[in-house]
């Protein structure tokens, strides 16, 4: 039979174990972006959340929960044209 001290011991690792992957997992969020780069003149609305590989020249907003939610954001952001750029078919 275990001791008081080593079941409460065992109790405590658990836990914090437990908690520690919870908060660990990174979040999976769902929604639109605004991405922008700015040697391009370009604004897209992307649905996974973008890495931005050079920060410098490029920007990124959101989540946004609806798809027209994100064209009015990026319809307010300065940087980004007034007609977006019709998709290449």
């Amino acid at each position: 039979m275990k001791s008081l001290p080593i079941k409460s011991l065992l109790l405590a690792a658990t836990t914090c174990a437990n908690a520690t992957a919870c908060f660990a997992a990174w979040p999976d969020y769902r929604g639109f972006w605004v991405v922008g780069n700015l040697t391009a003149g370009t604004c897209e609305i992307v649905t996974s959340n973008p890495v931005m590989d050079n920060p410098v020249n490029s920007f990124s907003t959101g989540p946004y929960q609806s798809l027209d939610d994100a064209k009015l954001a990026r319809s307010t952001i300065p940087q980004c044209p007034k007609e977006p750029a019709a998709s290449a078919k």
